[in-house]
Protein backbone atom coordinates (compact mmCIF):
# COMPACT_ATOMS: atom_id res chain seq x y z
CA UNK A 1 0.00 0.00 0.00
CA UNK A 2 1.39 3.73 -0.87
CA UNK A 3 1.61 6.47 1.68
CA UNK A 4 1.25 8.96 -1.43
CA UNK A 5 -1.79 11.10 -3.10
CA UNK A 6 -2.44 9.60 -6.25
CA UNK A 7 -4.15 11.96 -8.44
CA UNK A 8 -5.96 9.27 -10.55
CA UNK A 9 -7.57 8.00 -7.29
CA UNK A 10 -9.01 11.03 -6.31
CA UNK A 11 -12.25 12.65 -6.26
CA UNK A 12 -10.33 15.81 -7.35
CA UNK A 13 -6.96 16.59 -8.62
CA UNK A 14 -6.32 18.38 -6.18
CA UNK A 15 -3.09 17.54 -4.41
CA UNK A 16 -2.85 17.96 -0.76
CA UNK A 17 0.54 20.77 0.04
CA UNK A 18 2.58 17.98 1.37
CA UNK A 19 3.00 14.57 1.18
CA UNK A 20 0.17 12.02 2.85
CA UNK A 21 2.16 10.67 5.99
CA UNK A 22 3.21 14.88 6.84
CA UNK A 23 -0.44 15.99 7.21
CA UNK A 24 -1.85 16.22 10.49
CA UNK A 25 -4.23 13.89 12.15
CA UNK A 26 -7.34 16.82 12.26
CA UNK A 27 -6.50 17.36 8.41
CA UNK A 28 -6.92 14.12 7.76
CA UNK A 29 -10.25 14.08 9.67
CA UNK A 30 -11.53 17.15 8.23
CA UNK A 31 -11.24 15.96 4.73
CA UNK A 32 -12.68 12.26 5.73
CA UNK A 33 -15.24 13.66 7.41
CA UNK A 34 -16.84 15.19 4.11
CA UNK A 35 -15.88 12.02 2.74
CA UNK A 36 -18.17 9.86 5.34
CA UNK A 37 -20.61 12.46 4.65
CA UNK A 38 -20.82 12.28 1.30
CA UNK A 39 -21.02 8.38 1.03
CA UNK A 40 -24.11 8.80 4.21
CA UNK A 41 -25.82 10.95 1.82
CA UNK A 42 -25.18 8.46 -1.30
CA UNK A 43 -26.25 6.08 0.53
CA UNK A 44 -29.59 7.18 1.92
CA UNK A 45 -30.54 8.94 -1.38
CA UNK A 46 -30.27 4.88 -2.83
CA UNK A 47 -33.19 4.91 -0.36
CA UNK A 48 -37.25 4.59 -1.22
CA UNK A 49 -37.57 7.09 1.26
CA UNK A 50 -36.36 10.69 0.21
CA UNK A 51 -38.35 12.92 2.75
CA UNK A 52 -35.55 15.77 3.51
CA UNK A 53 -36.80 15.82 7.35
CA UNK A 54 -36.19 11.70 7.24
CA UNK A 55 -32.93 11.79 5.12
CA UNK A 56 -31.63 14.48 7.39
CA UNK A 57 -32.73 12.27 10.96
CA UNK A 58 -31.28 9.01 9.39
CA UNK A 59 -28.04 11.34 8.73
CA UNK A 60 -27.96 12.25 11.78
CA UNK A 61 -27.74 9.50 13.14
CA UNK A 62 -24.81 8.01 11.02
CA UNK A 63 -22.51 10.87 11.23
CA UNK A 64 -23.05 12.48 14.42
CA UNK A 65 -19.60 11.80 16.89
CA UNK A 66 -21.68 9.54 18.86
CA UNK A 67 -22.31 7.36 16.04
CA UNK A 68 -19.04 7.84 14.60
CA UNK A 69 -17.51 6.64 18.03
CA UNK A 70 -19.78 3.51 17.57
CA UNK A 71 -18.69 2.78 14.71
CA UNK A 72 -15.17 3.13 15.33
CA UNK A 73 -15.95 0.45 18.17
CA UNK A 74 -17.28 -2.14 15.85
CA UNK A 75 -14.90 -1.58 13.24
CA UNK A 76 -11.88 -2.26 15.25
CA UNK A 77 -11.46 -5.74 14.86
CA UNK A 78 -11.40 -5.50 11.31
CA UNK A 79 -8.77 -2.86 11.36
CA UNK A 80 -5.22 -3.75 10.73
CA UNK A 81 -2.03 -2.69 12.47
CA UNK A 82 -1.56 0.70 10.25
CA UNK A 83 -5.41 1.54 10.13
CA UNK A 84 -5.59 1.13 14.39
CA UNK A 85 -2.01 3.41 14.38
CA UNK A 86 -3.79 6.05 12.13
CA UNK A 87 -6.85 5.92 14.26
CA UNK A 88 -4.99 6.34 17.46
CA UNK A 89 -3.19 9.72 16.13
CA UNK A 90 -6.52 10.75 15.72
CA UNK A 91 -7.98 10.21 18.63
CA UNK A 92 -5.19 11.53 20.18
CA UNK A 93 -4.83 14.67 18.07
CA UNK A 94 -5.65 18.07 20.02
CA UNK A 95 -8.47 19.59 17.91
CA UNK A 96 -8.96 22.94 19.69
CA UNK A 97 -12.33 22.77 19.59
CA UNK A 98 -15.52 21.65 22.35
CA UNK A 99 -17.74 19.19 21.66
CA UNK A 100 -21.53 20.75 21.31
CA UNK A 101 -23.24 16.78 21.14
CA UNK A 102 -21.09 14.81 22.14
CA UNK A 103 -18.75 13.73 25.12
CA UNK A 104 -15.17 14.18 25.44
CA UNK A 105 -14.44 10.73 24.65
CA UNK A 106 -17.00 10.17 21.79
CA UNK A 107 -15.74 13.29 20.07
CA UNK A 108 -12.22 12.32 20.08
CA UNK A 109 -13.46 8.87 19.01
CA UNK A 110 -14.93 10.43 15.92
CA UNK A 111 -12.33 12.28 15.15
CA UNK A 112 -10.34 9.12 15.02
CA UNK A 113 -12.98 7.56 12.82
CA UNK A 114 -12.59 10.78 10.35
CA UNK A 115 -8.74 10.52 10.26
CA UNK A 116 -8.89 6.95 9.02
CA UNK A 117 -11.01 7.84 6.77
CA UNK A 118 -9.29 10.64 5.18
CA UNK A 119 -5.69 8.91 5.69
CA UNK A 120 -7.70 5.79 3.21
CA UNK A 121 -8.80 8.05 0.98
CA UNK A 122 -5.62 10.09 0.26
CA UNK A 123 -3.44 6.79 0.10
CA UNK A 124 -5.66 6.17 -2.95
CA UNK A 125 -7.59 3.18 -0.63
CA UNK A 126 -10.99 3.61 -2.11
CA UNK A 127 -12.14 0.08 -2.07
CA UNK A 128 -11.16 -0.16 1.59
CA UNK A 129 -13.35 3.01 2.27
CA UNK A 130 -16.18 1.94 0.54
CA UNK A 131 -15.88 -1.97 2.16
CA UNK A 132 -15.17 -0.04 5.75
CA UNK A 133 -17.92 2.55 5.31
CA UNK A 134 -20.58 -0.24 4.08
CA UNK A 135 -20.11 -2.31 6.83
CA UNK A 136 -20.38 0.66 9.20
CA UNK A 137 -24.05 1.94 7.78
CA UNK A 138 -25.05 -1.66 7.38
CA UNK A 139 -24.36 -2.04 11.01
CA UNK A 140 -25.53 1.30 12.38
CA UNK A 141 -28.78 0.67 10.03
CA UNK A 142 -29.74 -3.15 11.41
CA UNK A 143 -28.51 -2.77 15.24
CA UNK A 144 -31.06 -3.30 18.07
CA UNK A 145 -31.53 0.47 19.25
Amino acid sequence: MSGEFKVNNAWFPYEPSKPVRQLSPIVLAYAGDAIYEVAVRQYLISLPNLRPNHLHRTATGLVSAKAQSTILAFLDPMLTDEEKDVARQGRNAKSGTIPKNADVLEYRHATAFECLIGHLYYTGQQERIQELVHSSIEYMMNRPK
